[in-house]
């Protein structure tokens, strides 16, 4: 059995869980930051999801890494609180920096702690999901390896995808990935977008129009899960009716073991805009 008062996991805030799944599971979180014209914002702690989008209505923000002070921060608070092991599970290396850099900052730690920085090359709920499974490992006693190996286990049945209202906010934003700048913005050809095993965006199908697209994308999860028991969440951009329906729709075709609806971030908002609609899925244990 592990002791847990030595443990700490650590996530950051493209994660899409809520504060009260991070209390619960005593789980740390890094900001990363939105920085606008003329201010810089830590994510979810100093801009929500409501201010975000009005933000929006006037500018475009970039986004950023955590400043390496608020990781080196918090490992150096948990060091005093005498813990010894963290596992740091980081959004995906493939749309974000944050996780090289997490691992360069670990390094100075060496004698101090044994951090395992993850990279979970997936992000939102699907981050969400492999931190949570970590959590509980170390919760049941096993030690911070098993812990790792389980949150990867989440990641290799995993299914993320996501709809959006315009790709617009995704180009302007730099993380188009592998999502073809489809000709259809007049035919209304919308793209369903999934994470791949890489960890970056890619097209995985289409559809015309954005009903339909997200009528493509709950029959996707349904063709890859059948009857499989799995963990599903339902993620949006200020469309939180439409995920209540969407939620209750998947209910009726798949075997859920556990589910949760959540906000996009607003550092994921920005690259996605107001409409977004996501599923993220993978078997339950």
């Amino acid at each position: 059995m592990s002791d847990l008062s030595k443990i700490a996991i650590v996530t950051d805030s493209s994660c899409d869980l809520s504060d009260a799944q991070l209390e619960q599971h005593h789980i740390h979180m890094v900001s990363l930051r939105i920085v606008c014209q003329n201010a810089e914002y830590r994510d979810r702690v100093e801009l929500s999801q409501e201010q975000l989008y009005e933000l929006l209505k006037s500018e475009l923000p970039k986004t950023s890494l955590p400043l390496p002070e608020d990781v080196s921060g918090l490992y150096d608070r948990l060091a005093a609180e005498g813990i010894t092991d963290i596992v740091h599970v980081c959004i995906s290396s493939g749309l974000s920096g944050t996780f090289n850099m997490v691992r360069m900052i670990a390094e100075d730690y060496r004698d101090r702690m044994n951090i395992r920085v993850v990279d979970s090359l997936t992000l939102s709920t699907g981050l969400g999901l492999m931190v949570l499974a970590a959590a509980e490992s170390l919760e049941a006693g096993d030690d911070p390896d098993t812990a790792v190996e389980k949150a990867k286990r989440v990641r290799s049945s995993q299914l993320g995808m996501f709809v959006i209202r315009t790709l617009e906010y995704l180009r302007k934003g730099g993380r188009i990935g592998l999502v073809e700048g489809v000709v259809g913005s007049l035919l209304q050809i919308k793209p369903i977008i999934y994470i791949n095993d890489e960890g970056v965006y890619q097209t995985l199908s289409k559809a015309r129009g954005y009903k339909a697209a997200v009528e493509t994308m709950a029959q996707e999860v349904v063709r890859r899960f059948g009857k499989n028991r799995i963990n599903l969440t339902v993620v949006h951009g200020q469309a939180e009716e439409e995920a209540e329906s969407l939620l209750e729709k998947l209910k009726q075709s798949l075997s859920i073991a556990s589910s949760f609806i959540r906000p996009v971030s607003p550092v994921l908002a920005i690259h996605t805009g107001p409409g977004l609609l996501g599923i993220v899925a993978n078997l339950a244990e």
